[in-house]
């Protein structure tokens, strides 16, 4: 297992970004509520922000998971070819 350590700087700044989306969500998760009730209200252009916030989410955790498992060293495992009878 070799550590890539070229990766580090990218898993930290993800990671710190990820760490501030999901503490900024908790911090206006009553705003957010908010928007996704305003649908209810006959404003229909608010559905889009959940699904634009998950998107966000799912970018920026994915990264960082990608880019630790590169410091760390792991990779998946490679398929051997099938051999021919």
């Amino acid at each position: 297992m070799t550590i890539d350590k070229s990766a580090l700087p990218r898993a930290i700044g993800f990671g710190t970004a990820s760490f501030t989306l999901y503490f900024l969500l908790f911090l206006f998760s009553d705003e957010l509520i908010d928007y996704a009730r305003r649908t209810r209200q006959g404003e229909k252009g608010y559905f889009i922000v959940p699904i634009a916030i998950a998107f966000v989410f799912s970018y920026v955790h994915g990264v960082f998971t990608g880019a630790f498992w590169d410091v760390l060293g792991l990779k998946p495992a490679q398929k051997k070819p099938a051999k021919k009878k």
